[in-house]
């Protein structure tokens, strides 16, 4: 087991690798291992191209090997054509005897057909080997299939008084309370998850970007809560670079590509119509930087998974109070005079 384990954990590493690159699909590694000897390896990087399996077996320079091999990969491995064959498939059509797998794909076009189809074929198959470590790997589609929204994660930065914005701000837009390096560490998320939210006030007061200029990566889909439709047509938010989906209580005449518009009812149970409309649109995970009303919102209907919160060494005296959340901190890291605190939702 203690060598499955070691093989599965290198499969999460090569995994990872994709992150922020594979929606809608899942990160998986993948290694082939021959006499305690790995032969070959990959990991999936990016929706449409091979995936892990694929990459790992085609990595093997002597195929031969493949006969007598064991194939681990951390997700079970498709049985579906979607735009790519099943790699279930694959891996029988290379007669490879052994499959490790760490969990199985949650996703009901998968969900145990895969190892149906390898058992059927003869092969001797293993699942559930570090599988809550492969379940974290892929919180997002996990949430998105088992849930059906997308995975939460709050994100806000208060000074060391728990103030979020003071009282009143001078000509600099935003005021920033944290500093250059946990600003750049933001934008790194950023291109990891699928959309960033705001509120209708941060988009007035600090007119973001809401992109990862400060980063390489794909920028996410904005989405922008706007009540009562106040927001100018000409903000960075409406600017037509990235998909915007912006959350109102009615239409308006704007047509612009990339905006969509969604109607919800703001005065009943906004934060989960608002995940509902996200997994409408295939949306698997969403950073929440907006004011302290919108994450209050979000916390209050117990709809987030993870709460990302920098102190900076700067206080306010007055202003705008942090959100309330109820929390034990399970990690604090140092980002230079930052402290960048992580606590998760186990409800």
């Amino acid at each position: 087991m203690k060598i499955h384990e070691k093989y599965i954990e290198r499969c999460i590493q090569l995994a990872k690798n994709g992150l922020g690159t594979t929606y809608p699909n899942p990160m998986v590694g993948s290694v082939i291992v021959y006499k305690d000897t790995i032969i070959g390896e990959g990991w999936h990087k990016k929706a449409g191209e091979p995936h892990a399996e694929v990459n790992a077996i085609n990595s093997v320079k002597d195929k031969s090997l493949l006969k007598k091999a064991t194939i681990y990969v951390s997700l079970e491995p498709c049985s579906h054509f979607g735009k790519t064959p099943p790699c279930s498939d694959l891996i029988i059509k290379n007669e490879i005897p052994q499959v490790v797998i760490g969990t199985i794909d949650p996703n009901i076009k998968v969900a145990g057909n895969g190892i149906k189809k390898l058992i059927e074929a003869g092969i001797n198959v293993t699942v559930g080997i570090l599988e809550n470590e492969c379940h974290g790997l892929n919180k997002r589609f996990f949430t998105f299939h088992q849930q059906k929204r997308p995975y939460v994660i709050l994100k806000w930065a208060e000074s060391q008084d728990g103030f979020i914005a003071p009282k009143v701000k001078s000509e600099q837009k935003p005021v920033w309370i944290t500093n250059s390096y946990s600003r750049q560490l933001v934008h790194k998320w950023r291109s990891e998850e699928q959309a960033i939210l705001v509120g209708t006030q941060t988009v007035i007061d600090d007119n973001p970007k809401l992109d990862v200029r400060d980063w390489t990566g794909n920028n996410p889909t904005r989405i922008v809560l706007d009540q009562n439709n106040r927001i100018a047509e000409n903000t960075h938010v409406f600017d037509n670079q990235v998909k915007t989906i912006v959350f109102s209580k009615t239409k308006t005449n704007a047509i612009k590509e990339n905006l969509i518009f969604e109607i919800v009812d703001f005065e009943k149970n906004m934060a989960s119509q608002v995940t509902d409309a996200m997994y409408k649109h295939q949306i698997q995970s969403v950073i929440i930087e907006g004011g302290q009303q919108t994450l209050q919102t979000f916390i209050d209907a117990n709809l987030w998974d993870e709460a990302r919160i920098f102190k900076g060494n700067i206080h306010l005296i007055e202003g705008t109070k942090a959100p309330k959340l109820n929390w034990s901190y399970l990690e604090k890291y140092a980002i230079g005079q930052d402290e960048l605190i992580i606590s998760r939702n186990h409800d």
